[in-house]
């Protein structure tokens, strides 16, 4: 079984205990406006430019069968509405500055990437975290690597979003030995304006795990202006009230708005601002009145 992968991250402490191995899937069914990662939304793979890198070479024009790609003054640019994602252009770019994102990998190639790390997991308490885009945005491939990640004894971590059909959700939980759940914003149509979908599935199937006992750790992506004020207080009253003990405040940050533009993306990012301490801290105290054992960051 194969499926589309766009980074293996070696070395994290920010995706679940210990030291890990996070994997990337391609594929999102949400559309945040304070996406940082808008190379995983498509679950295909796609060319990114990096115009700084390149040396006006020109073979990239030269390869190109739709005659998609141009050069100039400013470096490679591709016509998104010609490009066919062949790669190509990538294959021939001597520094990389056209680069495709995404590629296909099978099971036991994933899980031979991942064992290459046992030994940081065997000495911190870490293992393999599957996040994205959305793990679930491929449900069966990633049905596949849990099962062979539990089979070789590896620590699993699911990252999601939470909106996929509940049968998904269901045929991972006993292979997931903590969720990393994120919850975005209590209002259903609120959360249909910032991300393009309701919440009902999301609300559902967090449920739905804590009522199969499965470990389970919120993580509140905080927006000023977007997500916070009255909203703290509903996600805080509905995750003490469903059970949840433990919840990630993750500040929003704009180090990715510049991927949008490599991916000929367009973006909304414009509309989210990082938080001044000041409402982080405002957030992370009225959680805290629910009860509620508040990490900051990841």
């Amino acid at each position: 079984m194969q499926g589309t992968i766009f980074n293996i991250q070696r070395y994290s402490i920010h995706d679940g205990p210990g030291i890990r191995t996070a994997v990337f899937f391609k594929g999102c069914p949400l559309n945040c406006w304070w996406c940082h990662n808008p190379e995983g939304l498509d679950v295909k793979p796609q060319p990114m430019i990096w115009p700084q890198r390149c040396m006006f070479c020109g073979d990239c024009v030269k390869v190109c069968p739709k005659q998609a790609v141009t050069v100039d003054e400013h470096g490679p640019a591709i016509d998104r509405r010609r490009c066919r994602a062949c790669g190509r252009c990538t294959e021939v770019c001597p520094t990389q500055a056209l680069e495709m994102v995404g590629r296909r990998i099978t099971v036991v190639e994933l899980l031979q990437e991942v064992e290459k790390d046992r030994v940081f997991y065997d000495q911190s308490g870490g293992g393999v975290t599957f996040s994205g885009g959305e793990p679930l945005a491929q449900p069966e491939f990633l049905q596949a690597c849990l099962r062979g990640a539990k089979e070789a004894g590896l620590h699993t971590v699911v990252d999601t979003c939470g909106h996929a059909p509940p049968q998904h959700v269901e045929a991972i939980m006993a292979d997931v030995d903590l969720f990393l759940y994120d919850l975005k914003h209590m209002d259903t149509a609120e959360h249909r304006r910032l991300t393009g979908v309701d919440n009902d599935w999301i609300l559902d199937n967090l449920q739905m795990l804590l009522a199969h006992g499965r470990p389970v750790r919120a993580r509140f992506p905080l927006i000023p202006g977007l997500n916070d004020g009255d909203n703290v207080a509903a996600t805080g009253i509905f995750l003490r009230d469903i059970g949840v003990k433990y919840v990630h405040v993750l500040p929003y940050h704009g180090m990715a708005v510049d991927k949008y533009q490599r991916l000929g993306r367009e973006s909304m990012t414009a509309a989210a601002q990082a938080p001044p301490e000041q409402i982080v801290d405002e957030a992370v105290a009225r959680l805290e009145q629910y009860g509620l054992n508040v990490i900051r960051g990841g």
